[in-house]
Order: C-alpha cells, then sequence, then structure tokens
C-alpha cells in the first residue's frame, strides 16, 4: 500500500495534512503519535469510514477507493478496531463467517464454511478454539484472535490494528504477538496502532509518526529509542514518565474483610492509607475490577465488610457500608463517604457523552453552585474553567461535548470528577488505557499529586511498569483470591506474573519478598 498526500479536514480542524507513507508485504508498520495525532481519521480512511480531502491510496499500484468498510474489505483491508465488532450472542463459525455466507440455490454450504473458518484459525495459530462456542464465552485474548481470524477468512492482505492489546495481559499479548509473526511470513501486512511503546519496539519493523496531523518522523524501530519516539510525538522531552510526587501514608481509610461477590472476589481482606498508592495486578478476569466494583457498591456482595473511615483522626468515627443490593442509593453512600470511582469501561460508564465537560466534571458535587435553591451556571462555568487548567485539558470550554474530547483528555475528566468531588479515597480501574504517553505521564503525576492530599488511591492496572512505577504497595489477584499486599520493591515482574498464572494457590507462598 501507498499512501501520498492525504488529507483530511473537519470544519475548520485539519485532522490530517498531506501524509505519506510505504507499507510493505509481510511488514508491521507502527503508527505512533498522541491521541488527536490524526491516528484514527488516517485509520478510517483507510478502512473506508471516511474519504480523504485530497490524496491518493494505491495497492499494487491500483488506486484504492474504499466506499465503506465493507468495500474495503472486498479489496482486501480489515481493521481490527480496540472495541471489538463481534456478536457475542453468536458462535465462532458465525462470527467468521458473519457476512460473507457461501449459498449454493440459497442453502447455505455448512461443510465448506467450517473448512474457510478452521483455516483461518489455523493461520493464526488457534486451531483449538471450537467453531461452536458462543463469542461471549471466549477470553478476551480468543476474541481478539476470532476478529482477526474473521478478517483473514475474507481474504484479507493487510490488518490494521487498533490498541490491539489494551484489553489483554501480558500471556495474551504474547499470544497476538506469536500470530502477528505468523501471518508477516505468510506475506501480510499489519498496520499496528499502540500507545504501548514497548510493545511497538518488539513487533514492529518501522515507524511512522504523527503530530498534528503530520507525519513528523520514521524510520527502522532497530534504530529508534523509546525517548527519541516520544520526543517525536510530543514535541519535547518527557523529564520523568512516572513523576516521583512525595506522599506519606498515613492512618487507614478503608478496611475490607472477608469481601466475597456473587461470583467474584473471593474473601478478600484489604486496608488502605491515607496517602498511599495500592496496585493490583493480576490477569484480566481474575476478579480485580469486580473487586472495586463491590467496594464502590457497583455489583451486588455475598458477605464481608467494607469499612470507611469517615474522619482523618481516628477509627471511632468509621461507618460500614453495606453493598448486599446494587442500585443507586448505595452508590450514592459510597460518593457521600468520600468514595469516587473510574470504570476501565470509559466510553458507556466512565462518562456521560451526552453531556458536557463541565457537567461531567460537577455532575456528582452540584452544592457549590447553587444559592438557595437556585443553580448558578456561570459559577460552575468559572469553577470548571478553573479545573481545565489544572488537569490540562486540552479544549475550547466547560460546555464542549466531552464526546469531542480525545481519550487521553477524556480521562482526565473521568479522573477529575474524583477530585472535583474532593473524594478521599479513589479507585481507579485501568486509569490509563487507551491513552497517550504524555497524558499518562500527566495522569501519574495528579495521582501522586492526590497522594501527597492524604488521598488514598487503589488502582488496577494490566501495565506492569505503571505499577511499579507508580505504587507504593502491591498485590496481585488469581481466581479472585488476592496475595499479600507488599511494598513495590519487594516484588518482581517474573513474581507478578508467576502468581497471577498458578494453577492452584497453594503452589505459592509469599514470604520474605520473594515467591517460592
Amino acid at each position: 500500500m501507498s499512501i501520498r498526500g492525504v488529507s483530511k479536514s473537519f470544519g475548520s480542524t485539519q485532522a490530517l495534512e498531506s501524509i505519506s507513507l510505504d507499507l510493505y508485504p509481510g511488514e508491521a508498520l507502527a503508527l505512533v503519535g498522541e491521541n488527536g495525532a490524526g491516528k484514527s481519521t488516517l485509520l478510517k480512511i483507510l478502512s473506508g469510514a471516511h474519504t480523504a480531502d485530497q490524496g491518493e491510496l494505491t495497492i499494487d499500484g491500483e488506486p484504492y477507493l474504499p466506499s465503506s468498510p465493507m468495500r474495503a474489505r472486498e479489496l482486501g483491508v480489515a481493521m481490527i478496531y480496540q472495541e471489538l465488532s463481534l456478536a457475542p450472542h453468536l458462535t465462532v463459525l458465525e462470527n467468521i463467517l458473519l457476512g460473507r455466507d457461501s449459498t449454493l440455490f440459497g442453502i447455505l454450504k455448512r461443510s465448506d464454511e467450517k473448512k474457510i473458518a478452521a483455516r483461518a484459525l489455523e493461520r493464526i495459530g488457534q486451531p483449538h478454539i471450537d467453531l461452536n462456542t458462543q463469542v461471549r464465552r471466549l477470553t478476551p485474548a480468543e476474541r481478539q484472535l476470532v476478529e482477526i481470524a474473521r478478517a483473514l477468512a475474507g481474504e484479507a492482505r493487510i490488518l490494521i490494528m487498533d490498541e490491539p492489546t489494551s484489553s489483554l495481559t501480558a500471556l495474551d499479548t504474547r499470544n497476538l504477538f506469536k500470530a502477528i509473526r505468523d501471518l508477516k511470513e505468510q506475506g501480510v501486512s499489519i498496520l499496528y496502532v499502540s500507545h504501548f511503546l514497548e510493545e511497538v519496539m518488539e513487533i514492529g519493523d518501522r515507524a511512522v509518526i504523527l503530530r498534528d496531523g503530520r507525519s513528523v518522523a520514521e524510520g527502522n524501530l532497530n534504530e529508534l529509542t523509546i525517548p527519541e519516539i516520544i520526543h517525536h510525538m510530543i514535541g519535547r522531552d518527557i523529564d520523568e514518565f512516572f513523576p516521583k510526587v512525595p506522599h506519606q501514608p498515613g492512618e487507614t481509610i478503608l478496611r475490607v474483610e472477608n469481601l466475597e461477590g456473587l461470583r467474584l472476589p473471593r474473601g478478600v481482606s484489604l486496608e488502605v492509607r491515607r496517602g498511599e498508592i495500592i496496585g493490583i495486578g493480576g490477569l484480566v478476569g481474575a476478579g480485580r475490577s469486580e473487586f472495586l466494583r463491590t467496594i464502590f457498591g457497583l455489583d451486588p456482595l455475598k458477605k464481608g465488610l467494607v469499612q470507611v473511615v469517615k474522619s482523618k483522626e481516628n477509627l471511632a468515627h468509621s461507618s460500614p457500608l453495606s453493598a448486599l443490593w446494587v442500585d443507586g442509593g448505595e452508590i450514592r453512600k459510597r460518593w457521600q463517604a468520600g468514595l469516587g470511582f473510574v470504570s476501565e469501561d470509559r466510553k458507556n460508564e466512565g462518562l456521560a457523552t451526552s453531556l458536557s465537560i463541565g457537567e461531567n466534571l460537577s455532575l456528582t458535587r452540584l452544592k457549590p453552585y447553587t444559592q438557595r435553591g437556585i443553580f448558578l451556571p456561570w459559577k460552575r462555568y468559572q469553577a470548571c474553567s478553573e479545573w481545565i487548567r489544572k488537569l490540562g485539558i486540552v479544549c475550547r470550554s466547560p460546555d464542549q461535548p466531552v464526546r469531542a474530547l480525545s481519550g487521553g483528555n477524556q480521562q482526565k475528566v473521568a479522573f477529575g470528577r474524583l477530585l472535583h468531588h474532593d473524594a478521599d479515597l479513589l479507585l481507579l480501574d485501568e486509569p490509563t488505557r487507551g491513552i497517550d504517553v504524555a497524558s499518562k505521564a500527566h495522569l501519574y503525576r495528579l495521582i501522586g499529586e492526590a497522594a501527597a492530599q492524604g488521598k488514598a488511591v487503589v488502582m488496577v492496572s494490566s501495565y506492569l511498569p505503571e505499577l511499579f512505577g507508580v505504587c507504593d504497595r502491591l498485590a496481585v489477584m488469581r481466581k479472585g483470591i488476592l496475595s499479600e499486599l507488599r511494598p513495590v520493591p519487594e516484588w518482581t515482574e517474573e513474581q507478578v506474573m508467576r502468581f497471577a498464572v498458578a494453577d492452584n494457590s497453594t503452589e505459592i507462598r509469599i514470604s520474605g519478598g520473594a515467591l517460592g
């Protein structure tokens, strides 16, 4: 594929300006850049969702002018979105062949279809995936692979992958990378987009770096370093990717005893102190998200105690919180008790995308903007403008729809709501998923500053460097069971993974800073 001088604007906004690049057979080309750099716009043009204002696209020297994503697939270009487009209630077979049933006089030829689907799975080294299994029963990694198999069943020669590992564990990522390498050997070309630069360095052959809608650099990845890539992405150096903001643990703010959900977690106990950052690692599906959601009252609790200390002086003023039923009242109690929650699902749970930035920042705490029962919008506008400045949110005004922001800026809004609410305990589920390196570094600093103010942070993450770089203490969850909470220096990445993938919790004992 060859792209020459491609530009695209939306009204007065120039999303892409004269982009040129080449993609060769059997190559993995990494496309990197901050949120808002133009990556998504370029991908949508290549996948047929948008049409370029100007420029030329060719495949094997022939004009490539897809009028729709379906037409792009017919021409051999398939897009694998970060949010998969599978039908969870259908089987693996039905998903792989969705939209391309082969028929003979109107009768489905099931034998041929099974051969096509099985061949597609074999090409990515996954022949063991049962064609008759409903997709909803698969792991996130298996769903990702089924999405790729679906593209291959359509004879795709070019795969565009947008943040393919954002919901995968390290082990699942390795399996995905093996499938990508197999496809490269078969001559399939990969256009790979990711904010995880370590992954880009591992799987990519070359990189094209975008900034503000322009191509600012490209080169072989064996000749580039991560600091160089970051410098090209943001136009400056990041002094500290994991900023160190001094903070000191204080008294206990949260006590969880023998917490059990309807399915997960299983008998979890934990104490969290003010002024500290707790990390929870583990595999996707281990129960990490369920643990945070039961604490916040979003998921029902079978048994256990959640105790929040309302006073900063002592435990005498503590308050137990019920979570036996999931309803708005329980969640309001969490906010009133000083808890705040950021969901991993930013689109459906983390933000009210139909509302403005100001409304999203303030919707849990409107009292400061009322006088004698009358809401004063100008007062909120002024306050939210100051929060936007503190959080470094790039936008026109607090009245701008939050859905118009980049992923990194949306995440700052979701996190900023907790700060605006003045929550004492911040529950963060994958807080940096899908955001660029500069936004990550900024969010890490905000987390550190929150701890320095005496707030407590409990953070779930699948990104081990993040847990090691940001957190004070760390525990690992496996099948709903939480390991001992220990200072981060007493862990290694290998120990975290060993505990996370152990088949039986009795096989590993935590003692003296080592897993034996």
